[in-house]
């Protein structure tokens, strides 16, 4: 507001004042005597001598006062206009309504003054600071003027922040009659401390973080790690644009990725890209901003150090199943003979504890095989022979194959569309691996005396295969991991019914891989229809694969 003025001293001009007076009445007393004569000449110069000795003194004394109060009065109407044009004021009377409000509050708060002038202050507050603003009032209904930070509410919705000094008002009987406001705008300068400080938490994360301008495509920020990985200072990053980076680092796919999300209105995507030959998981999240801006958020992470990791992992796992593999087809092979009666005739009771050390050698085989397919998948090794096959002949196959496991759980199979051959191309042992899986699944879950029906579906330009059985079908809530690694089922009971939980997840690889789809339909408590669909004829693409797989093994 600036330094108070002194006060100012009145007594201190009455002498010359009075002088003034005394001056001008001897004057008067001197011209009019010699002007004069006879009897006015004795009383006028006397009257008008002591009139103007104590009038002019009192009028020059009432002028003096008047430009000293004319003076402070333009001294405080110019300060007034100072903190008018640099705060906002609002004045509220002792029902909280708001009486008065400056022009810089309405543009703060977006409001027109007809809409506020009336109306509670809490219209100006956001709904969260009510406690807030219980304590303010409390502060100035003791008379005391109250200092801080408040949280307004912007007409459209969105909060501004502003530094307020709330000074009470009071009425001539000193009751309290209401309050007057004045507001700094500190909403930019909070904006900037928070992204100052976000963004020293941001350049310690080892992860390489960007935020990209959606409009523009203009880098606003890169951390310590983006930096130092792409060798650029805070002038070179601030300079460059994605398709300037793409051109000198290729990036394309994630440069088509932030333009997706802004075309498609997703918020977020994740996907896996190499920088500067450096593999990474990659996620793209859109912020929006107003009036249809906003910045991509893009996160880098390493993952060359967790990709070793699994390329030892898989390793050990390859190593231990093919040295346990053929061990365990030698036991499984003597068992058998042992069964046959190769060795002479065994005991029952030997028979029968024979009988299920054979049957879990065959487990045993079974999730090493699996395992060993599951390490193909994952290092991209998997190997097809494609071949022209009749599918009709492959699912008849197949269902003879599995004869015992359908003694075993006392179900019999129903074959439908397989009276014409089924001409295609594919790989017919990994076509037997997948109906096997899903036959074998059919049989552990249906009822004991129902059936299964396997289904050929044959049209123009590819097949359909189904497996369907009557079972107890499988829970929403399950659905979403049933091709899952090791998906955990509430009604799995591998204890009993055996299996690894791997064998839905490779059947979806091996059918994807021959260019096909898999899925289900399934009703709780009527049973469950695994299908997948194949083309008749595999793209050049496949066979050229296939060729690569075959040369590098």
């Amino acid at each position: 507001m600036g330094e108070e003025m002194p006060p100012y001293n009145y007594m201190s001009k009455a002498p010359l004042v009075a002088l003034s007076g005394c001056g001008l009445a001897l004057a008067w007393y001197a011209g009019t005597s010699a002007v004069l004569t006879g009897a006015a000449a004795s009383v006028v110069p006397a009257v008008g001598a002591v009139s103007i000795a104590s009038l002019v003194p009192t009028y020059l004394m009432h002028q003096r006062c008047n430009r000293v109060i004319e003076t402070k009065l333009l001294s405080m109407s110019q300060r007034l206009d100072a903190l008018n044009q640099h705060a906002c004021i609002n004045i509220v009377n002792a029902d909280n309504e708001l009486t008065e409000v400056n022009d810089s509050l309405l543009e703060l708060t977006g409001y027109s003054r007809e809409e506020l002038i009336g109306q509670q202050v809490r219209v100006l507050y956001d709904a969260s600071v009510k406690s807030l603003t219980d304590k303010v009032r409390s502060c100035l209904r003791r008379g005391e003027t109250w200092q801080g930070e408040t949280r307004l509410q912007h007409k459209d919705g969105h909060s501004v922040f502003t530094q307020a000094t709330i000074m009470p008002l009071f009425d001539e009987a000193g009751e309290w009659a209401g309050s007057i406001s004045a507001r700094t705008d500190v909403t930019e300068t909070n904006a900037l401390m928070s992204e100052r400080h976000t963004a020293e938490t941001l350049n310690e994360l080892r992860d390489d973080i960007w935020i990209v301008d959606s409009e523009t495509e203009k880098f606003s920020y890169m951390n310590r790690s983006a930096k130092g990985r792409l060798c650029l200072s805070d002038a070179d990053y601030k300079a460059k644009d994605l398709s300037d980076l793409n051109r000198e680092t290729e990036i394309e796919k994630i440069l088509s990725a932030c333009r997706a999300l802004r075309d498609n209105g997703e918020s977020s995507t994740e996907f896996k890209a190499t920088l500067l030959g450096v593999p990474m998981d990659v996620s793209v999240k859109f912020l929006p901003g107003a009036a249809g801006t906003g910045r991509y958020l893009i996160l880098f992470n390493d993952i060359s150090e967790h990709l070793e990791q699994e390329k030892r992992k898989s390793a050990f796992i390859s190593t231990v199943s093919h040295e346990l593999r053929s061990p365990l087809t030698s036991i499984k092979g003597a068992m058998g003979l042992l069964l046959s009666g190769s060795a002479g005739a065994l005991p029952d009771k030997a028979s029968a504890l024979l009988e299920i050390a054979h049957r879990n050698a065959d487990r045993l085989i079974l999730i090493i095989n699996d395992i060993l397919d599951l390490d193909k998948i994952s290092n991209g090794q998997m190997d097809f022979d494609i071949q022209t096959v009749d599918l009709a002949a492959l699912v008849k196959e197949t269902d003879t194959a599995n004869a015992m496991l359908q003694q075993r759980f006392g179900v019999q199979t129903v074959l439908e569309g397989v009276d014409a051959p089924v001409m295609m191309q594919t790989d017919p042992n990994r076509i037997i691996q997948v109906l096997t899986n899903l036959l074998s699944n059919a049989y552990k879950f249906s009822t004991p005396g129902s059936s299964i029906t396997l289904r050929v579906l044959d049209d123009e330009e590819g097949v359909r295969i189904e497996v369907g059985d009557k079972g107890q079908g499988i829970p929403a809530d399950e659905q979403h991991k049933i091709f899952d690694r090791f998906a955990d089922m509430t009604n799995s009971d591998r204890a009993s019914k055996g299996g690894t939980g791997l064998g839905l997840n490779i059947c979806r690889a091996i059918v994807e891989s021959l260019g096909g789809t898999i899925g289900f339909e399934t009703n709780v408590g009527i049973g469950t229809t695994f299908y997948f669909n194949l083309p008749k004829t595999l793209p050049e693409t496949a066979h050229a694969d296939d060729e690569s797989a075959k040369q590098s093994a």
